[in-house]
């Protein structure tokens, strides 16, 4: 297990929900800085460790994925500086993988979907990443109508004029090629030229540039293309967009249609069939990095069949046939000073470490996640020793890594630097903030001790309460401007009773309290004013209407995330049938648990900690005061016309033939269907193969429509 693995293993589900919350921040902000103003503030190896932190996190907390993630972006917005371009295919960005087990588990995902035996029959393309500006050339009867740089995926700036003076792309097309053409790839400066380039600006007395890709970025955005003609630019073709016709049937053959066109294409390109030997090109790669005469960051391996690409698809912002292994990011040592304790929603307490500050990847460092009391002591989540079973103590000289984390990890301890009287820490068994014991859970059905230090304070604890508030009002929850973080320490410890806001429905009654109250208003108080209070009033009551699911993710029931609130809005589609379900279910007996059991993505742990927050009469009193003041609308119904099955709940059993499991749910979600794990009377058709057996006997019982996959085929159209 890596050590980066095991870090993310034991992050609890507060720390997973914070830290996706500063990573998207931090990513949005890296995105704008690199693609919108070519002025990035950290290396591509940070930024690709931000995102594969981010990408981690939400593989381990699926629940928790926003709606603002990085994993659904790409790119940033167009400039308002040159006019947009909508592309008709999406520009999307691949996935990342950083070692050989992820090469490993990408081959071996292939396979997998496909329902294949991984027998390296199944060809892939390796080429280097390119680090330059992603670019998409339209032809029109073999003429060159239009360039757009990525932007946001969707929209891209034109910059038609500027390509035009790149050298190595032709403007027109030979005869026979189709008549609309897409052609996409990298434009890229060259080392030497950059070198040249810096020369004449110091022989000139001007500022230097910073690195290659920026130059070529910068280069390819100015209004007078005879600044661009005057760079040297030059451009790798690798994929496409719209194509009227395919000329080939491959990725490698349609990237030699490229060459064959006149365009340049990467000759490091090889197709390989096994994983030793992708490896030992991403090696031979790696090992000429220095000598190529342009930048690269790793290398990109495809699926070669352009059937098979097909069959795979893609998620929301990337190909599942595709993804960059990435070189590697780096890691600093420095002196742990101190170790504080934090208290989340839950009362989960979080140890943190208070660093003598260091630069690590040009991003300086004070603080790193020490996630829990195991971790610490150098324990990994199923007892097997981390760091070789070294613990962490105050004073230690440690390695601290930035691979992905905004708040970065403590990988390792140099005990050869160890001060001989130091001591082992003493995680604390009382609450910092509260006073309350703090425990750690027993799971009742496993036996198995939580991982997870937890204050027993509940309300009574301020971080707690504090902390769930600033959850109700964050984001992706109610969002309400105006009623950020301090803010809400504010009105919590107002002892003015016109002005406290300690639980959620306090939120919706402060204007009226405050309007009948003779104590001091909130305009008088240093910090508003009366515009400022206004506005938080308006944006209070913008609020008294509000999704469900969000209204469902405010709530801060524990283990539900963004993406679990939705899965439970679009499976109950009111409030009311909801909360009605909850309060019915118990758990691991009655139709109530086992049809929420049956929503897919929802397991036991989740339904049990719903079904609990229920059976809690305090969280009900809070819901039902709450409710007074607001009104959760119900789901809206996936938009999907002439859907045969959509908003019906589909399960698939058996041993499927004509697709995989993970094709047959892929296609009925994009049809608006729900997939659920098992039988229950919201199930509307069962999908069998052959095989099936008590989820068929249960539907006949139930009499809910069955067929097999032939038949499904015929439903959907194929």
């Amino acid at each position: 297990m890596s050590t980066e693995a095991t870090a993310i293993d034991f992050l609890t589900i507060e720390e997973a929900a914070a830290e996706l919350e500063c990573l998207a921040r931090e990513i949005a902000r890296n995105d704008e800085l690199y693609h919108g103003k070519d002025r990035p503030a950290i290396s591509d190896a940070d930024y690709d460790a931000l995102k594969r932190r981010n990408d981690a996190i939400e593989a381990r907390f699926p629940e928790l994925i926003r709606e603002d993630s990085p994993s659904r972006r790409v790119g940033s917005a167009p400039s308002v500086t040159f006019a947009q371009v909508v592309h008709a295919r999406p520009m999307l960005s691949l996935d990342n993988t950083f070692s050989q087990d992820d090469v490993q588990d990408f081959v071996n995902s292939v396979y997998r979907f496909l329902g294949r035996l991984p027998d390296q029959s199944i060809a892939f393309t390796a080429e280097p990443k390119i680090d330059g500006l992603s670019m998409s050339i339209r032809y029109e009867n073999g003429r060159m109508v239009s360039a757009a740089t990525r932007g946001d995926g969707t929209t891209g700036e034109n910059v038609t004029a500027n390509i035009r003076t790149i050298k190595e792309i032709p403007n027109e097309l030979p005869k026979g090629a189709p008549a609309v053409v897409e052609v996409r790839g990298e434009v890229y400066m060259a080392k030497s030229d950059f070198i040249a380039l810096n020369r004449q600006m110091e022989v000139e007395g001007k500022q230097t540039y910073v690195n290659p890709r920026n130059t070529a970025s910068g280069s390819l955005r100015q209004l007078d293309s005879k600044i661009t003609a005057s760079r040297k630019l030059k451009f790798f073709a690798y994929a496409w967009g719209e194509m009227s016709e395919m000329p080939a049937d491959t990725q490698f053959g349609m990237v030699q249609v490229f060459k064959n066109w006149g365009f340049p294409v990467n000759p490091l390109m090889k197709r390989l069939n096994s994983v030793a030997d992708i490896l030992a090109h991403y090696d031979e790669i790696g090992f000429g990095r220095p000598d190529l005469d342009y930048d690269i960051d790793g290398v990109v391996y495809k699926v070669d069949s352009l059937e098979l690409q097909a069959r795979l698809g893609f998620r929301s912002r990337s190909p599942r046939w595709a993804t960059a292994h990435k070189f590697p990011a780096e890691q600093a040592f420095t002196r742990l000073q101190a170790i504080d304790i934090q208290v989340g929603r839950t009362g989960a307490l979080t140890p943190v470490a208070r660093l003598e500050p260091i630069t690590v990847g040009g991003v300086v460092v004070t603080n790193a996640t020490l996630h829990n009391e195991d971790y610490i002591k150098g324990i990994g989540n199923s007892g097997e020793p981390l760091r070789e079973g070294r613990d962490i103590r105050i004073g230690d000289m440690v390695i601290v890594q930035r691979a992905g984390d905004v708040i970065p990890q403590i990988v390792d301890v140099v005990l050869e630097k160890r001060e001989p009287n130091s001591k082992p820490y003493v995680f604390p068994k009382i609450c910092p903030v509260c006073g309350s014991h703090a425990l750690r859970e027993v799971n009742e059905k496993t036996g198995k001790v939580d991982a997870v230090t937890r204050c027993t304070g509940g309300f009574i604890c301020r971080a707690q309460a504090t902390e769930h508030l600033k959850h109700f009002v964050s984001r992706n929850a109610y969002d309400i401007e105006g009623l950020g973080s301090k803010q809400v320490d504010f009105f919590f410890e107002s002892g003015d009773p016109s002005l406290q806001i300690r639980t959620a429905p306090d939120i919706f009654t402060l204007e009226k309290r405050q309007g009948g109250s003779s104590l001091t208003k909130l305009e008088n108080i240093d910090g508003f004013g009366k515009v400022s209070v206004g506005k938080l009033y308006a944006a209070i009551n913008e609020r008294r209407r509000i999704a469900l699911h969000r209204f469902i993710y405010a709530l801060g029931i524990r283990h539900v995330g963004e993406t679990t609130a939705k899965l439970l809005a679009r499976a109950y589609g009111t409030y009311e049938a909801f909360e009605a379900a909850m309060k019915d279910a118990s758990p691991m007996s009655g139709d109530a648990w086992n049809e929420l059991n049956a929503i897919e993505g929802i397991g036991e742990i989740v339904a049990r900690a719903i079904v609990e927050f229920y059976k809690e009469a305090r969280n009900v009193e809070v819901i039902t005061r709450l409710l007074a003041e607001v009104t959760p609308e119900a789901a809206e119904l996936p938009a999907t016309s002439g859907s045969p099955v959509a908003g019906k709940t589909v399960v698939f059993t058996g041993s499927l033939e004509k697709f995989t499991r993970d094709e047959a749910k892929a296609r009925a979600e994009s049809l608006g269907a729900k997939v659920a794990g098992s039988v229950s009377k919201k199930t509307d058709i069962l999908v069998a193969g052959p095989g099936a057996g008590s989820k068929l006997d249960k539907a006949r019982e139930l009499g809910i429509q069955t067929m097999d996959e032939d038949e499904w085929l015929v439903l959907i159209g194929g």
